[in-house]
């Protein structure tokens, strides 16, 4: 078999893992998790062997596409169901695929005492069938099925534990939101079904840049409203402000869940959408302002959050909201930061991965506690867990050589450019030196609260180290938090993959490379003293103080995201529907009742000339032959 006509076989594979796990029912209960694992092996495998064929190509020659049959085809829309295979999805394939696989080995161990567990897993092979769908699709609707696919799998695996009333919430909350977001993503392609005619990448930006021969380019306008609406799409899934409040809910779901939501697939997904359109937000400039916004405001949003929590969970969720942003800004850059974002994006599913697969190893070891004020000590009793939590913690706080080192100064140093080096350079160069700063403090403390200080375990707890199914995916994923930083970025080995895809930049940096690099030591260095200082020495309360500043009370309320929400779009939501009700029963159902009650009265009345006597009938007719007569010989008939 050629590569270009197994292209299916990559989502393909764990599709059908799931279909058998839901098909078969109870029936596989006692080798589900094996079949899981085994399909998300596969699809790893499909996409190695995928990665080795288009690496032995030229660069002109490596994208594959394969059409599948025909969705749609009404009039002149034409839509296939096609799956593309280019240098930017080949880098999601594997990211996906394989700290997939990863955290699926890990969840046999997780999940082994779990009576659903092979409904997990079905779940799991499930979400990344839609996550393969969405990265490999040849063009925007079948995005769109992925998008939602992705959209409603989560919803199932943050409310798996049902019976939880606040795992169902969170569910429904994450369900809403990102529906929000969906609209966005639902309404720029019925713009480019009407103003374009075409949902293909190749037909939507031949005709955005004026290459498809028939067109000189549409307006400004219109791409910078495809733009805007493509990213309000993007700030749900990627859970950016202002559609960030469900993330932090979500950790209602099973650890492996938050590892795999916030690492490879679903809130990378927006990173992804912008990448991919890139020649849509390189032709509005407006739109992609609006996203380095959104990036930069996220990154601190996000950041601040962190440095609030006491649930070791809701700090990597607002982490990942943060270094999130960070993807989102460098994405904004246009072509000088394209693959940047996605070198961040590679790393950050590592490093977050393995913070995750950690804070699940300690609250499997301390019967699911997740207040680090009940932590401490831990570096002793869960060595492996402390170092490879460890080796993510200076990962993601960007010490050299690790991985988050290499692509967060890359985007610090971007972030200065923008702009030419003028004040709007300067600031976002602040704001990305500054969130890099709190990134070194909340982790820092996270550090402290969980792996150092004195036991401050509940009574009876025995802290003891995870077994081997969840210590060696934990292991593995650590290596890449190391060595995945350097690999990218060294040579420009993923500049150079990706530029056929995103295009290419040269980089002329306004401020020297090595005092962009100085200035974030130094401002790690000092979020990494300052934790120290104010938890490394203090006996930590095993409650949360409550006389804290006004920052500290927001940041512990997510910055009042959800009153925010409540007051922009529930409450006013909830006065037009009870007033749209209003209209429906007084006016809407008034008129119909007033017809209605019309209609009876005249029958009423018309069954009244229905006597059933003979006479009566003779009577009428001829009173109707009479002005008949009467009608013909006014009108001079007779």
């Amino acid at each position: 078999m050629t590569p270009d006509v197994t292209l299916w076989l990559i989502p393909g594979l764990p599709l059908l893992g799931a279909a058998l796990l839901l098909l078969l029912g109870r029936r596989s209960d006692p080798w589900g998790h094996l079949l899981g694992c085994a399909t998300a092996l596969a699809a790893f495998g499909a996409a190695a062997w995928q990665f080795a064929a288009m690496a032995g190509r030229e660069a002109v020659d490596r994208t594959l596409q394969q059409t599948l049959f025909t969705w749609i085809s009404v009039g002149d829309l034409h839509v296939d169901m096609g799956l593309r295979l280019d240098q930017l999805s080949m880098v999601f394939v594997l990211l996906i695929t394989g700290v997939g696989l990863l955290i699926h080995v890990y969840s046999t161990g997780y999940m082994a005492a779990d009576p659903a567990r092979r409904k997990f897993f079905a779940y799991l092979n499930l979400f990344l069938a839609a996550m393969l769908l969405l990265v490999m699709a040849d063009d925007f609707l079948v995005l769109y099925l992925g998008w939602e696919g992705v959209g409603l799998v989560s919803y199932l695996l943050i409310g798996f534990w049902q019976h939880k009333p606040s795992a169902a919430t969170a569910a429904k909350k994450a369900f809403l939101v990102n529906r929000v977001g969906d609209i966005g993503l639902a309404v720029a392609l019925m713009v480019m079904v009407t103003q374009l005619g075409t949902l293909s990448f190749d037909g939507v930006f031949a005709a955005i840049s004026g290459t498809d021969g028939a067109e000189p380019g549409v307006g400004t306008g219109l791409v910078t409203a495809l733009g805007l609406l493509l990213l309000l799409g993007a700030c749900a899934k990627s859970a950016q402000v202002p559609l960030q409040s469900w993330l932090g809910d979500a950790m209602e779901g099973p650890t492996p869940v938050s590892a795999l939501i916030h690492a490879a697939t679903m809130v990378t997904a927006g990173v992804y959408l912008i990448t991919r359109a890139n020649p849509i937000f390189d032709a509005a400039p407006a739109a992609r302002t609006a996203v380095i916004a959104v990036g930069a405001v996220t990154l601190l949003f996000g950041a601040v959050i962190g440095c609030a929590k006491d649930d070791i969970k809701k700090v990597l969720a607002a982490s990942t909201m943060s270094q999130v942003g960070y993807m989102v800004m460098a994405a904004g850059f246009g072509p000088a930061g394209y693959a940047l974002a996605i070198m961040h994006l590679l790393t950050h599913g590592f490093f977050k991965a393995g913070l995750f697969l950690g804070a699940g190893s300690v609250m499997h070891g301390l019967d699911d506690e997740v207040d680090m004020r009940r932590y401490g000590a831990l570096r002793a009793v869960m060595p492996v867990t402390f170092v490879t939590f460890g080796l993510g913690y200076l990962a993601i706080i960007g010490v050299p050589p690790f991985s988050g080192f290499y692509s967060k100064e890359g985007i610090i140093s971007a972030a200065f450019d923008v702009g030419g080096g003028g004040a709007a350079g300067y600031l976002l160069g602040a704001v990305a030196l500054l969130g890099a700063g709190l990134t070194a403090f909340y982790m820092t403390r996270v550090m402290i609260l969980t792996f150092f200080g004195r036991q401050r375990w509940r009574e009876g707890a025995h802290p003891h180290e995870s077994p081997v199914s969840m210590t060696a995916p934990m292991i593995l994923i650590a290596v890449g938090s190391v060595l995945s930083g350097a690999l990218l970025a060294i040579g420009g080995r993923l500049e150079g993959w990706l530029a056929p895809v995103v295009g290419e930049h040269s980089a002329e940096h306004v401020v020297p490379v090595w005092l962009v690099t100085t200035a974030s030591l130094v401002v790690v260095a000092a979020g990494v003293a300052v934790a120290v200082r104010r938890y490394g020495r203090a006996n930590i309360p095993e409650r949360a103080p409550s006389q804290v500043s006004a920052l500290t009370r927001a940041a512990r309320r997510d910055l009042y995201a959800d009153a925010v929400n409540e007051g922009v779009l529930m409450r006013p939501g909830q006065a037009l529907v009870a007033g749209t009700a209003v209209v429906d029963r007084r006016v809407v159902g008034g008129a119909t009742g007033g017809v209605a009650a019309a209609i009876g009265l005249l029958s009423a009345r018309g069954r009244l000339l229905q006597s059933g006597l003979t006479r009566s009938y003779a009577l009428y007719m001829l009173l109707g032959a009479a002005l008949m007569i009467a009608a013909m010989s006014a009108g001079g008939v007779l």
